[in-house]
């Protein structure tokens, strides 16, 4: 009985999908989701995402946006939105705007590397490989995080950690 009850959880959280029609595998970011600033002119508009089949028991999603090929030593937090309601089921494009005027209620944009809320696309260094940018739904077992708006992504992802009942990627890469 116990082993069941493991495996049906196990296949629950392995059907958590993550999808974006604007995030195809087989081509680089498209020029609307790229960092308009550090040089790149890009729309920096954010990916429209949508999910499926979260994890039982999920009380409120998250969806962060990293690339761990930046030449920080850290990484570089592109996105941070969590608070969002277990209702969702995703975000359309341009939700990243610093206005959070189409995120749903409640939800919080916190700070990116770029030190400012909303989405930052892709810009990484002239002539450095092209790099992935990891895009994440985060199923949480809590309604809220209660942390501050102004949270970095080191604390938010902390967090998102302690709190995960399952996580869905997609990896894109760009490069320039």
């Amino acid at each position: 009985m116990i082993a069941a009850a493991l495996t049906l959880t196990a296949a629950s959280v392995d059907a958590f999908e993550l999808r974006s029609a604007d995030l195809p595998a087989d081509a680089p970011i498209a020029q609307p989701h790229v960092a308009n600033g550090f040089g790149c002119t890009g729309g920096n508009r954010s990916p429209a995402l949508s999910w499926s089949d979260p994890p039982a028991g999920t009380r409120s999603f998250a969806v962060t946006a990293y690339d761990p090929d930046a030449p920080t030593g850290s990484g570089w937090w592109h996105w941070v939105v969590f608070d969002l309601p277990a209702s969702a089921t995703g975000l359309p494009a341009g939700a990243g705007d610093a206005s959070g005027a189409a995120l749903p209620g409640g939800a919080v944009q916190s700070r990116t590397d770029t030190g400012t809320r909303g989405y930052f696309g892709p810009c990484p260094p002239p002539g450095d490989a092209p790099h992935r940018y990891v895009f994440t739904v985060h199923a949480l077992k809590v309604e809220r995080l209660d942390l501050p708006a102004d949270s970095s992504g080191a604390l938010v992802g902390f967090s998102l950690t302690a709190n995960r009942l399952g996580q869905a990627t997609i990896t894109a890469r760009y490069g320039r």
